[in-house]
């Protein structure tokens, strides 16, 4: 049984340009920008949560940015196939939203964002008889997930707030949440507590984003980040990250060193099984990233 994962914390960077791209003075058509970065990680992790199975990932990000303050993203990631069943191994954030006001002092933005895990998803029981102690209603389920994302800034100090709209987040609902709680905990009570609340899915989940950005000299940084998610009709989803990192620009790439630590309700949601054994993909990890912009 496939246990939920949690968002990709990459859509942030829909409105999170640290600051207007300089535009071309001679463009008399459209002044807009593109950054393209390349980033190599120890480990893929989104909100603290490995995507990759405790192993190396990589990620590939377009953004464009209009002069008139829109903004569009398109991102690829790898990600386990162990964790994300019968996918092909990616994960694709598609956004696009809006950005105003001072890079330096107050700024805003809004937009809309998706991410697809192509042709990831798994087949568990929605329903269970508790007469006859069977699962029933097996039903296919999908990890692609839709949110409308809101920023509000003051420098670098950046907070995000996240709500998903389509019918699930990153694989929960009943069949996603309630089947691993019974699968994967030694007592069944919270398993079968769960599937005693009846169907539900987890539309209108919530996530918070708070960053703050520290200059420790000309091209070092000391970045930290709290981050929070509320899971619609599935507290024991419920779950807080924090990280605490240091970036170093040299030679052209990012070199970048992150302690993640994540604070889960239920530990069998952020297990996969790697063969014959479980991994925990919600432990504390240093992360080390090596990134290059073009």
């Amino acid at each position: 049984m496939h246990p939920l994962r949690p968002l990709a914390a990459a859509i942030g960077m829909l409105i999170a340009a640290s600051a207007t791209p300089t535009l071309a003075a001679d463009d008399t058509f459209a002044s807009f920008a593109v950054d393209t970065d390349v980033k190599l990680s120890s480990d893929q992790r989104t909100r603290g949560i490995s995507d990759s199975l405790n192993k190396p990932g990589l990620k590939l990000s377009v953004q464009v940015a209009h002069e008139s303050g829109l903004i569009g993203l398109v991102e690829i990631s790898t990600v386990s196939k162990k964790q994300f069943l019968d996918g092909n191994g990616l994960g694709v954030t598609l956004a696009g939203g809006y950005r105003f006001g001072d890079p330096e002092g107050w700024h805003f933005g809004a937009g809309l964002a998706t991410e697809l895990f192509p042709g990831a998803g798994f087949d568990a029981p929605h329903g269970f008889d508790m007469e006859t102690g069977t699962p029933t209603d097996l039903r296919h389920t999908k990890y692609d997930s839709v949110f409308a994302v809101a920023e509000i800034g003051y420098g670098a100090l950046e907070g995000r707030l996240l709500n998903v709209l389509s019918k699930t987040y990153r694989g929960a609902d009943t069949g996603g949440v309630c089947a691993t709680l019974l699968a994967l905990n030694a007592d069944p009570t919270r398993g079968l507590a769960c599937y005693g609340r009846g169907d539900h899915d987890s539309r209108g989940t919530w996530l918070a984003d708070l960053d703050y950005q520290y200059s420790l000299g000309p091209a070092t940084s000391l970045n930290l980040h709290v981050g929070y998610q509320k899971v619609a009709n599935f507290k024991e989803a419920d779950f807080a990250d924090v990280r605490v990192g240091v970036t170093h620009k040299q030679w052209g790439f990012e070199w970048s060193a992150d302690w993640l630590s994540t604070r889960t309700r239920a530990d069998e949601l952020y297990l996969a099984l790697d063969g014959s054994k479980l991994r925990a993909t919600d432990d504390d990890a240093l992360v080390v990233s090596l990134s290059r912009r073009f």
